[in-house]
């Protein structure tokens, strides 16, 4: 199977777990965004699931470039794995600033966004598996924030971030996938720097640009 994979292509990575106990939760905030971005691109077509490279995939355009969408189905820690596969699978290389990967942040309170090129995991295991399995840190990150008050209330880190967000917070997140999709309009657009300009502010709630 021969997909339109072409090394000019902006590889968008959303990070999540498979399966449906994780729908919707803080950890799956990538696959949320990315869900999101995808019915953006393609109204009426979902992603479709490559056996292969244990992902899911779309293709589409945004802002004039050919964009592709994966999320990886092999669980966060190993979530590199599926990028290698579709990389070795369609014998490209794509250039590693030419990939942004979406994933959910503790460190970030909910409503906060950072973009950022390049750097360590940050102790996020599916960033981990995708620097190993590269051979490279370069790539963008798009962060986003699951932290904040809610977090003091739920027990240990592992039951917070496989908790479904509250239904006080589905407002946010809403908000928040919308900024990151401007965010990600503005990065093929007009570069990361004007991206950062825009998407790396707190997003409110009851509002957004």
């Amino acid at each position: 199977m021969k997909l339109p994979l072409s090394d000019d292509v902006f590889l968008i990575v959303g990070l999540g777990n498979p399966g449906a106990e994780y729908v919707s939760t803080r950890h799956n905030f990538g696959f949320v965004l990315a869900d999101c971005l995808n019915e953006k691109i393609n109204s009426t077509r979902s992603f479709e699931f490559i056996k292969v490279i244990q992902a899911e995939i779309a293709f589409g355009e945004l802002a004039g470039k050919s964009v592709c969408l994966l999320k990886p189905l092999t669980f966060m820690n190993r979530s590199g794995g599926s990028l290698r596969a579709l990389l070795e699978f369609q014998e490209v290389e794509i250039d590693p600033h030419r990939i942004l990967v979406i994933h959910d942040d503790l460190d970030l309170e909910l409503g906060r966004i950072k973009l950022k090129g390049g750097g360590g995991s940050g102790g996020h295991n599916g960033v981990k598996s995708l620097i190993e399995e590269l051979g490279s840190a370069d790539f963008l990150r798009l962060r986003l924030g699951i932290g904040g008050e809610s977090r003091a209330k739920t027990g240990t880190t592992v039951d917070f971030v496989l908790a479904p967000f509250a239904e006080s917070e589905l407002r946010m997140v809403d908000n928040v996938c919308q900024r990151g999709i401007d965010g990600i309009i503005e990065i093929l657009n007009s570069g990361v720097a004007a991206a950062m300009n825009l998407v790396n502010r707190r997003v409110e709630a009851d509002s957004c640009s």
